[in-house]
């Protein structure tokens, strides 16, 4: 579970302040996980990447995978990369309204999509069952 502690130390430790405190963070952690853990129709990292490079911002999650400094992400820009039914469901999930969570997803994804590719690269086959990993040990 090295990976995922690390994943989880780092989002939810001091980094991720946001208005919601950590239980909030654990929420949408489990968002953005499940959605960057779901490979089948398109989703998952890969398709991340893919709507990135649609957008323009492909240089900007290249850098999140990559294992140089993270570029920043507006939460314009991913109201843009994800579109609004993306950003809709996943506030819906997350318990927050879109513009909240927007801003925190801002925050957060960076810093996920880098400590899930810790060899600089999106491992293949996807992430797996990482999502579902992280769930139970949010349980805990």
């Amino acid at each position: 579970m090295g990976l995922l502690d690390s994943v989880l130390g780092s989002v939810l430790g001091g980094a991720m302040g946001g208005g919601q405190g950590g239980g909030g963070n654990a929420q949408l952690l489990q968002v953005v996980l499940g959605m960057l853990g779901n490979d089948s129709a398109g989703g998952g990292l890969g398709g991340l990447l893919q709507k990135a490079q649609q957008a323009g911002l492909g240089d900007v999650v290249s850098s999140w995978v990559g294992s140089g400094q993270n570029m920043p992400v507006s939460a314009e820009q991913l109201q843009s990369m994800l579109g609004g039914d993306t950003v809709s469901n996943m506030a819906q999930q997350a318990g927050v309204n879109p513009g909240d969570l927007l801003g925190q997803l801002s925050q957060m994804l960076p810093q996920v999509v880098d400590k899930l590719t810790p060899q600089g690269q999106v491992p293949q086959g996807g992430l797996g069952n990482v999502a579902d990993l992280v769930g139970m040990f949010l349980k805990r």
